[in-house]
């Protein structure tokens, strides 16, 4: 049996270990998890990804389960609601921003027939996979 290497950066918090060793460099294909990720890094901007990592499930609650299509209908009184809400960053811009994301991607799934196809073909549908 294959003993797992554990990167440095994630060996003193539970929430990143779980996510370094189920999640951290696993090819994602699925649109509504895509869509997961493109509303935490955008949160994640100038931040940890320990403290979105955190947050995440008062994300998953705020961003509709991280439905792109009810996000994408979500109007200025939602967005006023999100930021009072203890359990995401309550930046105006990143909450504005993971709206407008969801508007996109909606877009992007239309024309490509999925956000999953869109983003494997700048890699040929391979993944990097750098040496330890």
């Amino acid at each position: 049996m294959k003993q797992l290497v554990r990167c440095q950066w994630c060996e003193k918090d539970p929430v990143y270990i779980k996510y370094h060793d189920k999640e951290w460099g696993v090819p994602v294909h699925d649109d509504k998890k895509l869509f997961e990720f493109l509303v935490l890094e955008g949160a994640q901007a100038g931040l940890s990804w320990l403290t979105i990592l955190k947050r995440r499930e008062g994300y998953r609650k705020a961003f509709a389960g991280f439905n792109a299509e009810k996000v994408a209908r979500f109007t200025p009184i939602h967005i006023e609601r999100l930021l009072k809400d203890a359990g995401i960053i309550r930046n105006r811009l990143k909450v504005g921003a993971a709206v407008s994301n969801a508007r996109a991607f909606l877009k992007v799934q239309e024309e490509f027939g999925s956000f999953d196809a869109y983003s494997w073909r700048f890699v040929d549908g391979e993944r990097i996979v750098n040496p330890l």
